[in-house]
């Protein structure tokens, strides 16, 4: 049996997925943002993608002046609160604290800065409006976090910003692609209304762009922040039968249904990385009584965080590696997995011969990354993408090949973090804002 029984009410699925950083209280708060020793160097701030002043809204806290230390945060994240509950803060900020160097444990410094700008956004705070109107028209095509902060820092400004979403909820990844013990749907919308509230850029829902001609002459740059598409095919023998899903299409279900969807019985995840080790969690969280990970290289070789895998662990998955899927079995429905072992010689992955051997499952997700949007962005002019399918950008200013065009996200870095993506929103706003100024 699982750890954990099935959700079938929302308390019960709340219970199942306690949130991993728990909103601090003022007293928690007070304490913790004591222990800052205010580095002259600080380290956690060059750990920051976004540059934040950690120090400062620290000493912020701790002099009560909760508004400033959101203010401060936001200056420098316009997704501040939900990097506060989803960033990987072990391996960036909190991974550089120097306490680590001395047996003691890091500041908390996600939960500070969580703390920080969620009191901000509850008690509706107005901390920025927008600049004065420039006459200038700017497009953005998906509502993630890149066009987000991007669009926050246009409309400070001056620019009139008009963001097209093919979906009817915005931030992309942040609240379809999360999983749910690390910040909640209500959590993500909050901070997005807060911010639209205070400087009323547009998105519009439903609005999937097909073809950007539309949007070249009526707009005067175009931002694209369209992430990455649906789960990538495996090509193995059996992938279409029911009961194979992918990673992120799971993931999004169970962001937006909660407790209303069902998991079977016993689940096979394929992959390595953070998105496989979020559906096995999330895949054992929802009462499934044996959820396997399945990866085709040794454990070290996984690209998840260690900190995942242990959470993963943690919910009861169990692990499989140097196992290659071959085929998904079942008729029709699939019920189980065949896979081959394999062995890392020199570097180099090879099959063991003879080795094969079938894993009986109902479910299988398939975590093996993202198709890119290569069809789409190879229709605009001029736009040239890498080998990968990433679009190439100027990375000083986010200004893409053809100039009138500029990206940031994971379709230029091809899947990272929302942190990475808030910094290139930022970055590329101020890319099309010296453009626009240089060109009249």
């Amino acid at each position: 049996m699982g750890e954990y029984k099935r959700p079938t009410t929302a308390i019960e699925f709340e219970q199942n997925f306690a949130q991993k950083k728990p909103l601090m209280n003022d007293t928690e708060a007070y304490y913790e943002s004591s222990r800052c020793l205010y580095c002259y160097d600080a380290p956690c701030v060059q750990a920051c993608p976004t540059g934040i002043d950690i120090p400062l809204f620290i000493k912020q806290i701790n002099t009560k002046n909760t508004v400033g230390a959101a203010k401060t945060i936001f200056d420098s994240n316009w997704l501040g609160n939900a990097c506060g509950k989803i960033c990987p803060t072990g391996v960036l900020c909190e991974g550089a604290c120097v306490y680590n160097h001395q047996d003691v444990p890091p500041l908390q410094i996600g939960r500070l800065q969580n703390y920080a700008t969620d009191k901000a956004i509850a008690e509706k705070r107005n901390l920025f409006h927008a600049g004065s109107d420039n006459g200038k028209k700017i497009a953005m095509v998906g509502a993630g976090p890149a066009s987000i902060a991007a669009a926050c820092e246009l409309r400070t400004l001056g620019y009139a910003v008009d963001i097209f979403e093919a979906k009817d909820k915005p931030t992309g990844l942040t609240v379809y692609g999360i999983a749910p013990y690390k910040i909640t749907n209500e959590e993500v919308l909050n901070e997005l209304a807060f911010l639209q509230d205070q400087l009323g850029f547009v998105i519009h829902y439903n609005h999937p762009i097909t073809s950007t001609k539309d949007l070249e002459e009526n707009y005067d740059a175009i931002f694209l922040g369209v992430g990455l598409g649906p789960t990538a095919e495996l090509n193995l023998k059996g992938e279409d039968k029911q009961g194979v899903v992918g990673a992120v299409e799971f993931i999004e279900e169970l962001r937006m249904q909660h407790h209303k969807i069902s998991v079977p019985d016993k689940v096979i995840v394929i992959g390595g990385g953070n998105t496989a080790m979020d559906a096995a969690s999330e895949s054992a969280r929802m009462g499934a009584n044996e959820t396997i990970l399945a990866y085709r290289r040794d454990k070290s070789d996984m690209g998840a965080y260690d900190f995942e895998y242990e959470l993963a662990v943690g919910s009861g998955v169990t692990s499989l590696f140097n196992v290659q899927p071959l085929e998904i079995m079942g008729n029709g429905k699939a019920n189980g997995v065949k896979f081959i072992k394999t062995v890392t010689e020199n570097g180099r992955l090879r099959t063991v011969e003879g080795s094969e051997f079938i894993v009986a499952c109902d479910m299988v997700i398939k975590a093996t990354g993202q198709a890119k949007l290569a069809d789409f962005l190879r229709d605009i002019d001029g736009l040239e993408l890498d080998s990968k399918k990433r679009i190439i950008v100027n990375t000083a200013n986010y200004q893409t090949t053809n100039p009138k065009y500029f990206a940031g996200g994971d379709a230029v870095n091809g899947g990272a973090e929302v942190v990475n993506a808030a910094y290139h929103g930022k970055m590329a706003a101020k890319g099309i804002h010296e453009w626009i100024t240089d060109n009249g």
